[in-house]
């Protein structure tokens, strides 16, 4: 098998079909051998129906019905640990993305030996002021924690080797920075084309401006374990020991001006500088142990078990 896509679907029955005849449209006529994978990701209108119709019609059509609505991340994931391409293409179900760019990005990947070919949506067809300025704030921020020079992260469509997307776990809300998972995993050779945008022709968009919040604190996330996350000490050890020692200087100070100086002042406890000194401490304190058990977390840690449920895969694996 050549290329799986990868079509993850939350209540989209109105382009089901239009879609998967448009990829297969593009497929035919190219060198390679296709599936698609559809991730029904908990519909409750008539999507996994059609799918199982698709199935019936083609044998380049599998589904995944997952038992209820997860997210989109883990949608991908089962869809990617299920994908028997030697690469992995992801489409939204929702028809804006143009499975016409699909073979143009497969050729573009194997031309330059790249590991990730993302789309770049450089015209949007979307709301100014919902989605196109907080994208492009986002889409800087993620630039500028990552390191990496795309200009859309979140674009649906883009093109993996198959080697990529099984080194990763998508989880949580992580889809935005699969590529910047990538890159932690070793594989940095990452590159974008520029790709056709397209107005939403059936139904509303299923995410709300709240993914833009969630968006960026899963990148400070991201940010974190990059820089900590095998050695979370060195960053709850170092802010520790400041605060520590901000208090300890603070009380030796206090003990030698009571001791030597100010004999017969007010009580130490009366003292700005004593509760400066006892949070500080206990902050400092806290942190230490924060450290400790990142430390032993980290030493004990084991896989976790996959964070969906799959109800049904037609056909089976």
């Amino acid at each position: 098998m050549d290329v799986s896509v990868v079509i993850p679907l939350y209540n989209e029955k109105e382009s089901l079909i239009e879609l998967y005849d448009w990829i297969y449209s593009n497929f035919k006529m190219s060198k390679y051998s296709f599936e698609v994978i559809f991730i029904d990701d908990g519909s409750n209108d008539e999507s996994w129906k059609i799918i199982c119709e698709l199935i019936k019609k083609s044998n380049n059509v599998r589904g995944i019905s997952l038992v209820k609505n997860y997210g989109k991340s883990q949608a991908l994931n089962a869809g990617f640990k299920h994908a028997k391409g030697n690469l992995i293409a992801t489409l939204d179900a929702d028809l804006q993305d143009s499975p016409d760019e699909l073979i143009p990005m497969i050729e573009m990947l194997k031309k330059e030996n790249l590991d990730i070919v993302s789309g770049w949506k450089k015209i949007r067809h979307d709301n100014l002021f919902l989605k196109n300025l907080p994208s492009k704030l986002f889409n800087f921020s993620a630039r500028a924690i990552s390191g990496i020079k795309l200009h859309d992260f979140n674009c649906g469509i883009k093109v993996y080797k198959k080697n990529v997307i099984k080194s990763i776990n998508v989880s949580g809300e992580m889809h935005r920075y699969i590529p910047f998972l990538a890159s932690q995993a070793g594989f940095k050779k990452i590159s974008e084309k520029e790709v056709k945008h397209q107005k939403r022709k059936y139904g509303v968009t299923k995410f709300g401006s709240e993914r833009f919040i969630n968006g960026f604190l899963d990148l400070l996330t991201l940010w974190f374990l990059d820089k900590f996350g095998k050695r979370p000490m060195h960053f709850f050890g170092l802010i520790g020991s400041l605060m520590f020692s901000v208090g300890l200087i603070f009380t030796i100070y206090l003990g030698i001006d009571k001791i030597y100086f100010n004999t017969n002042s007010r009580l130490i406890t009366e003292r700005p500088q004593f509760f400066i000194a006892l949070t500080t401490i206990i902050i400092g304190v806290q942190f230490f142990i924060s450290g400790f058990i990142g430390e032993l977390l980290l030493r004990q840690r084991r896989n976790s078990d996959k964070d969906y449920t799959i109800s049904q895969i037609i056909p089976s694996d």
